[in-house]
């Protein structure tokens, strides 16, 4: 009997201990997830990779392998994105593409359903196909690539606010007897917030639950660049996304003064 109570209390012990491991291997790899997205708004390309190799040894863990491998692929995702608005090397930005490309898919693996993982691999594809527009062949495949996985995607998850937000570039280039047009792009991003407005971010930082502002950006974007630019609603949504990311480095610094630029023309 005694013999008994002491193995379960072993056992008991061993279990404790193991969920507060793992508790505390999340709650260090989701405050490494929350500096990289931090980094990201503040256009800190160096933060970025660094948050990238901090999250290396998470990769075994079974249990966090599909998520440690999209974040690592955000990372380099947005390393490139921050890199085109500061006139980084092309060939580097074309790296870090294809880095993230490399995560992405290796999530995918690990999880089919995982859907943010495509929602990533179909805007990486798409600054590639920018890249290389130069290059018929290459770019059309590529568009064959990323329309392919718009419609798995959307069929998985039409109303994933991350999905939403990169498919507005892509109805903004595609031309009205098909469908898209500037209109459609905005109509896209509006539709993005109203399904944010109606749901819960996610408390888990490992699960993407980002969107909202990013939309609100894309929202100011278009209406200042759009053929009859609206610039007190591009003012207006770039406003917004700076009261949820104040330290967001393109819409402060570079998108808010391009649309006071252009509303101080209009007066």
């Amino acid at each position: 009997m005694l013999l008994k109570l002491v193995i379960t209390a072993i056992v008991a012990a061993w279990s404790c201990a193991t969920a507060t491991s793992k508790e505390n291997i999340r709650e260090h790899a989701s405050g490494i997830i929350s500096k990289i997205q931090r980094a990201d708004y503040e256009g800190d390309r160096a933060a970025i990779q660094r948050g990238y190799d901090d999250l290396k040894p998470f990769l075994e863990d079974k249990e966090l392998a599909s998520h440690i491998r999209y974040w690592r692929g955000f990372a380099q995702w947005r390393r490139a994105i921050n890199g085109f608005n500061d006139s980084v090397d092309p060939k580097e930005l074309e790296q870090n593409l294809k880095d993230a490309l490399d995560e992405f898919k290796i999530a995918i693996e690990k999880d089919p359903a995982f859907v943010d993982a495509k929602v990533g691999i179909i805007s990486c594809l798409g600054y590639l196909a920018f890249m290389n527009r130069k290059d018929q062949a290459n770019a059309k495949e590529l568009v064959g690539q990323i329309m392919s996985l718009v419609k798995e995607a959307t069929d998985m998850a039409p109303d994933n606010p991350r999905l939403i937000w990169v498919r507005g570039p892509i109805l903004w280039n595609t031309p009205l007897e098909r469908g898209g047009g500037q209109d459609k792009a905005i109509e896209n991003y509006q539709r993005g917030l109203e399904i944010c407005s109606k749901i819960k971010a996610s408390d888990d930082a490992l699960e993407p639950s980002w969107g909202k502002p990013e939309l609100m950006m894309s929202l100011a974007y278009s209406y200042l660049n759009k053929s009859a630019p609206d610039v007190n609603a591009a003012e207006r949504n770039a406003r917004s996304a700076l009261e949820i990311v104040p330290c967001w480095h393109y819409v402060r610094d570079i998108l808010l003064p391009q649309i006071l630029a252009a509303k101080a023309k209009t007066k």
